[in-house]
């Protein structure tokens, strides 16, 4: 297998203020580059917080150009971003929790939160998935937070080839230690490299666990050591995996 370096982006999210996350985006992109990142992950929602009762007046087209610095930015560093934000695929429908992928080659991709947690169908509507990024010979497929929780979501990422999982969540510290415990068995499970991108503090009224993780066949590979900003870096040479975290 060829040399890959991916990374979770624990960052904290300023409510409803998509300027301001932009900024702290681009540093956090900037940052991973200058460590060989080539693909970079953020939190569920992560440039508006996890705020429901904004996404109606913040949700945009995935083509909007308040997203312009964000894929320049790619594009320049050769780095494919995956960022969270509430999304309407056309006037008339819904809004959905979106990750969309931003290509270090200028394309465009959106993932859209297929398992709403109970009371987000007040705010949002179910979305339909995406497909898995083709990297060299790897295949990844995303997750947005209660897609992990369906066993069935990660099995059928396994089954159509991905050996990479990559989940935008936002985790509280309640939940923390029985969802990180499902991802890892997915890991061992479906012998794929899973990574969760989570929410550094508060949001939303939640009380975020941090500790953004990646996990192998084998257990842990890297993880922040609590609340706050960070890179989660695995690295893979050689078919080893190897991770560190970096303080932003």
């Amino acid at each position: 297998m060829t040399a890959l370096t991916l990374a979770a982006a624990q960052t904290l999210s300023i409510a409803g203020d998509v300027p301001a996350n932009i900024q702290r985006h681009l540093t956090f992109m900037r940052a991973a580059a200058e460590q060989g990142v080539q693909l970079l992950v953020f939190p569920e929602l992560s440039l508006t917080g996890y705020e429901p009762a904004l996404a109606a007046e913040l949700a945009i087209a995935p083509e909007d150009a308040v997203l312009s610095p964000l894929r320049e930015m790619a594009r320049e560093l050769r780095l494919t971003a995956v960022v969270g934000m509430p999304v309407r695929l056309a006037p008339e429908v819904g809004v959905l929790i979106g990750a969309l992928v931003l290509g270090a080659d200028g394309s465009l991709a959106v993932y859209t939160k297929q398992h709403l947690h109970p009371g987000e169908e007040a705010a949002f509507i179910a979305g339909q998935g995406g497909e898995a990024l083709e990297w060299g010979d790897d295949r990844i497929a995303l997750a947005v937070c209660a897609d992990f929780s369906h066993s069935s979501h990660p099995r059928n990422a396994a089954e159509s080839g991905a050996n990479i999982y990559a989940a935008c969540v936002l985790i509280s510290e309640g939940g923390y230690a029985a969802d990180t415990a499902l991802l890892q068995a997915y890991a061992a499970e479906h012998r794929m490299i899973v990574l969760m991108a989570n929410h550094g503090g508060p949001t939303g009224g939640w009380t975020c666990a941090g500790q953004s993780a990646i996990w192998d066949t084998n257990g842990l590979i890297a993880a922040a050591s609590g609340i706050g900003e960070a890179l989660v870096i695995a690295h893979r040479e050689g078919g080893r995996w190897t991770g560190r975290q970096v303080e932003i």
